[in-house]
């Protein structure tokens, strides 16, 4: 399969194209995918809300009865509780790493052994976030391709 990639303008609106000779369930699990990933979520900060493109997301943090949507460059709070987060983007590629924390694994740069049984998880913004000791063989499975992950 050959993947072309085509530059357009600002003004142009975005659009993907998916040649096929047959629509067959590898194109239809691409299009699930594309829908998926097109998602938004409702953040607010300093009061003002936004709407938070999921692609655009890194990780979510549960600190103090609050969720913190973290991006590239900027953090913003959601009303919407870890677990429910949680829900609604593991189809997305997220995954829980700790008891505070999911992650966009599609994000993830690099996983290292960290002390304790712990690892370090390496995002591609240079940040790193750690993956409890608990979490450690459900996200090795995930990494695997095996569903579930075994939590």
């Amino acid at each position: 399969m050959e993947i072309r990639v085509e530059q357009i303008g600002d003004q142009e609106t975005e659009y993907i194209e998916i040649g096929c000779h047959v629509r067959d369930a590898r194109v239809n699990e691409l299009v699930r995918k594309l829908q998926l990933w097109q998602g938004r979520v409702e953040a607010f900060r300093e009061e003002r809300q936004y709407q938070i493109a999921i692609a655009d997301i890194y990780y979510i943090e549960a600190v103090d009865e609050r969720t913190f949507l973290y991006l590239e460059k900027d953090c913003y709070e959601s009303r919407k509780r870890l677990y429910e987060l949680e829900a609604m983007l593991e189809e997305r590629g997220f995954v829980r790493i700790s008891k505070s924390v999911i992650v966009d694994l599609m994000k993830v740069t690099a996983i290292r052994p960290a002390l304790n049984g712990r690892f370090l998880c390496r995002l591609r913004n240079g940040e790193d976030v750690i993956i409890s000791r608990k979490y450690v063989p459900a996200v090795k499975a995930i990494l695997r391709g095996e569903k579930g992950g075994g939590l």
